[in-house]
């Protein structure tokens, strides 16, 4: 491939000639709903190589081709995790295609809003999909080409089995340019709409190169997947893909004997999943006196991981081993990375006195300011560079930062600055400061800010302080309208509180001595001194896609009908 093409499919056939013969990607089979195993009780596997996965891709990739996939058609890619979506998504790329990908944790009616909003060209997608789409199908007036993952029930198009019986076999890697539209990946909602952001292929293939080296990940290596979407890391990194039998769109619910026994069995070295996957595993692993003894790298995304679960995390992985957390958003990722033993061993002191939380330092590829916090949007030549230690917005660029949204597009002016060399730089809508070596401290979102009567309160800051009592599992800081206010921003800040399940008060006295507890917490600590209301909720709201985010918005308008 020349200097004027990059297609991230290209990775694929590049492991395919350099380790042909490795295992990509290894899914569990399953007898209608029962995993297959054999005589001796060991789970059975579908396998497929670097070679076949190749090869599969450009069997498929000719086939839709073949049957009126045109370069730079949008594809709204429904299917599930699998040896099935993984193929999908490279022969896709290696047609041309720009891939519309949804997260299915939002619900029915989530994806389809972000469906209409994208206006696809075509679905690859189950049966239960396609229905859908075909009872909607006014909403998606431009989709033209279908293939079905499963059987068709009457609608057109093709079937991924008459797909795979294409005859032609010659390798396919269509020429797209560096930024040349990739896919529309939509963001999660979890502080606000649902927006679809732009990827480029220069975007995937810096997060592959930036994550491998980062990360020291080579090829060889074995991954067990615990979010879908690092399958499709580990196919371009040449690291072997192990499925675990779990719901990845509900990774709290995950069954710790399932994930553990794929461990075992395939040796794995590493594992990506989010603070919820892990609080599971790790709380069976110590129960049962179990250790991942494989598993060198863990890796934890999606929401601030607390420090007991990282202490539980290296009791359970290779004495040697190491865990990561990644900080970045869908817009821009990655951004930054720290260490287990860098938090453990220096960062946590601070973050427990109510210093934010350190994400580390930024990948080589990336630039970042933290710039005075406003909601406005801004001009290159309107920012106020924020000085070390001083709290402010966040601000970055680089290759793997995205230009643009391309639905809810008014989005842009508020979350796009463009400087005067034409560098689109992100607001990730984080607020924090650098500190003297140049590391990110993460305070909290933007828009979970309190601004009161007393002055500005951050969630991160504030919620160490009621985070340190062993009664409590985790905090919230909400902001709640003044009362008969009607058009200031100003909040009332209320703290509220998720006790341990072993904590939860039973009767009002119990409930009247924790809030006490909590109380006299906050009173002492010169952050929190001016937070006059707490409260108790027994099971926070948290994101569709890492079921660990807390959602601070349902929390706001909870709290304001407790004290209202």
């Amino acid at each position: 491939m020349n200097d004027n093409h990059l297609n991230i499919a290209q990775r694929l056939v590049d492991m395919a000639q350099q380790i042909p013969d490795n295992i990509a990607i290894a899914q569990p089979e399953f007898r209608g709903k029962r995993p297959l195993r054999n005589p001796y009780g060991k789970r059975v596997y579908r396998v497929v190589t670097f070679r076949e996965l190749d090869a599969d891709s450009d069997r498929i990739a000719w086939a839709m081709r073949h049957n009126g996939l045109k370069p730079g058609m949008k594809i709204a890619l429904l299917v599930r995790q699998g040896i099935d979506f993984i193929t999908l998504v490279f022969a896709l790329y290696k047609a041309g295609a720009v891939l519309i990908l949804i997260d299915p944790g939002m619900g029915l009616k989530g994806m389809l809003r972000c469906l209409k909003e994208a206006e696809p060209d075509g679905f690859v997608a189950i049966p239960a999909a396609m229905a859908v789409r075909l009872w909607y199908r006014r909403w998606f007036p431009k989709a033209k080409f279908f293939l079905t993952v499963g059987r068709r029930w009457g609608w057109s198009g093709m079937t991924l089995k008459q797909a795979r019986e294409e005859t032609s076999s010659e390798p396919l890697c269509h020429p797209t340019a560096p930024d040349d539209p990739a896919a529309i990946i939509f963001t999660s909602g979890s502080t606000g709409v649902a927006k679809g952001v732009l990827y480029t292929h220069r975007i995937f293939d810096t997060q592959v190169s930036q994550i491998a080296a980062r990360l020291q990940i080579k090829p060889g290596e074995i991954d067990l997947a615990g979010f879908p979407f690092f399958g499709l890391f580990n196919a371009a990194h040449g690291t072997t893909a192990v499925l675990p039998d779990m719901d990845p769109t509900r990774p709290a619910q995950i069954n710790p004997e399932l994930f553990l026994e794929a461990a075992r069995d395939w040796k794995v070295t590493q594992s990506f999943g989010s603070p919820a996957l892990w609080n599971r595993v790790t709380d069976y692993c110590l129960a049962h006196n179990i250790r991942i003894a494989t598993l060198k790298r863990a890796i934890s995304a999606g929401a601030p991981i607390q420090f007991s679960l990282l202490e539980k995390m290296k009791k359970c992985i290779h004495p040697e081993g190491e865990i990561y957390t990644p900080y970045g958003a869908t817009e821009a990722l990655p951004v930054a990375v720290i260490s287990a033993t860098e938090v453990l061993t220096e960062t946590r002191p601070k973050t427990e006195a109510g210093a934010g939380i350190c994400v580390g330092k930024k990948f080589p590829t990336l630039r970042w300011k933290v710039i005075t916090i406003t909601d406005d949007p801004l001009d290159w030549d309107e920012l106020e560079v924020c000085l070390p230690g001083t709290v402010g917005e966040l601000l970055v660029s680089g290759p793997q930062v995205t230009r643009r949204y391309v639905t809810r597009i008014d989005a842009n002016a508020l979350a796009k600055i463009v400087d005067q060399s034409g560098t689109v730089w992100h607001r990730m809508g984080d607020v924090g400061y650098l500190d003297d070596q140049d590391r990110f401290w993460f305070c909290g979102r933007k828009a979970h800010r309190v601004v009161s009567e007393q002055g500005s309160f951050f969630s991160i800051p504030c919620e160490s302080v009621t985070n340190r009592s062993p009664k409590v599992r985790r905090s919230a800081l909400a902001g709640i309208p003044l009362p008969g206010a009607r058009q200031t921003n100003l909040r009332i800040p209320v703290m509220i509180v998720e006790p341990k399940p072993e904590y939860c008060p039973k009767n009002a006295s119990e409930k009247e001595f924790f809030l006490l507890e909590m109380r006299v917490l906050l009173k002492n600590a010169a952050l929190t001194r001016e937070i006059n209301h707490v409260l108790i909720h027994p099971n926070f709201p948290v994101d569709v896609r890492h079921n660990a985010k807390i959602n601070r918005e349902k929390l706001s308008e909870w709290a304001a009908t407790q004290i209202h």
